[in-house]
């Protein structure tokens, strides 16, 4: 379960376990939840993730993707050194915004 903080028209997650293929769909349910609340951002903050698979990046661009139909954003913070190059290797930061530890 991850933990959610909300303060005006944001909305913060923080999954707090890697997010791999075993723990997406309760993590996507989460996301789909909130997006649901249409936030105008919706931050993903991956303090303590040392791992996102190819299912959890398909979890984060889906959300995305979901967001921009509401007219809401997404962004990802406190990403770890790895997994901001996996990320920038894959043109994710053309899309929305990421932010190293």
């Amino acid at each position: 379960m991850s933990k959610i903080t909300k303060k005006e028209k944001q909305t913060t997650i923080k999954p707090g376990q890697d997010v791999v293929a075993s723990m997406a769909n309760d993590f996507k349910a989460e996301l789909q939840s909130l997006i649901q609340e249409l936030p105008e951002e919706l931050i993903i903050d991956l303090e303590g993730v040392e791992m996102v698979d190819s299912v959890g990046i398909g979890v984060m661009i889906a959300t995305h993707n979901s967001l921009l139909k509401t007219g809401g954003k997404i962004k990802v913070i406190n990403v770890a050194e790895d997994i901001f190059n996996l990320f920038s290797t894959m043109r994710l930061d053309r899309h929305f915004p990421i932010e190293k530890k």
